[in-house]
């Protein structure tokens, strides 16, 4: 039966249908990727409840499968499809993003990566591969570590690179701890990754480093660019991801 227009559908997946997702509050939609509830909790109390248990959207979203697995009444097949909604989200809006291709700056470089470092428990280091035109040619994840440190080779970054005849590129990693700023561990890399590229003739133009909602590039934080080198401006303190 057509739902009059002067109406409001009670149901969650009524109004879903009638109006899409921005008259479903967050706990209804979680609700809905959870199916049904356990005994004596239907399916709205027990997402309210795993939403606040874990400190909000956010907080749910950086919960890895198996943390949430063993959540009450939560078990294997509500955390994987719980986990399964927010990669989905999360592939969608990158690939919107990824339609602009050309890497001019580092906020055009942010934009891309800020999606995949947000909410990562562990250090993830990244390398995008640039033709001539500093169009991305393929998005390599180099390495993942730890909370603190994730170790990574000049080998493992050009390798790709040179598998994919890049003319240059652009390297990137987070910080779970939350510091956007460079640390030492990170400038010592960026001087060996700099020094090998110009060996083999594909420079690295940039080193960015993500954490707690800003970004800092490596470049500017130490004075490392070079006048021949694309303006990737990113200011000391740095900038919202």
């Amino acid at each position: 039966m057509a739902i009059p227009m002067f109406e409001t559908p009670e149901r969650p997946r009524e109004r879903l249908l009638a109006y899409g997702g921005d008259r479903v509050s967050t706990v209804e939609l979680l609700a809905m990727v959870l199916g049904t509830g356990i005994r004596g909790l239907d399916a709205t109390t027990l997402a309210a409840r795993l939403i606040g248990n874990l400190g909000g959207l956010v907080g749910l979203a950086r919960a890895a499968p198996r943390e949430l697995a063993d959540l009450p009444g939560i078990g294997v097949a509500r955390a994987t499809r719980i986990a399964s909604a927010f990669h989905l989200g999360r592939r969608a809006l990158e690939a919107g993003m990824l339609a602009s291709d050309i890497i001019h700056t580092s906020e055009d470089l942010h934009g891309r990566l800020r999606l995949r470092m947000a909410g990562l428990t562990q250090e993830v280091f990244v390398v995008i591969a640039l033709d001539p035109r500093n169009a991305v040619l393929d998005e390599i994840e180099i390495a993942r570590g730890g909370l603190t440190s994730v170790e990574v080779h000049p080998r493992d970054v050009f390798r790709p690179l040179i598998r994919r005849s890049a003319a240059a590129a652009v390297v990137a990693h987070n910080h779970p701890s939350g510091s956007h700023l460079p640390s030492s561990a990170d400038v010592a890399v960026t001087h060996r990754l700099r020094e090998a590229g110009k060996l083999l003739g594909i420079p690295i133009l940039d080193h960015l480093v993500f954490g707690n909602g800003l970004v800092s590039s490596v470049y500017e934080y130490t004075g490392l660019r070079e006048p021949h080198t694309p303006a990737f401006v990113v200011e000391r303190r740095g900038f919202k991801a």
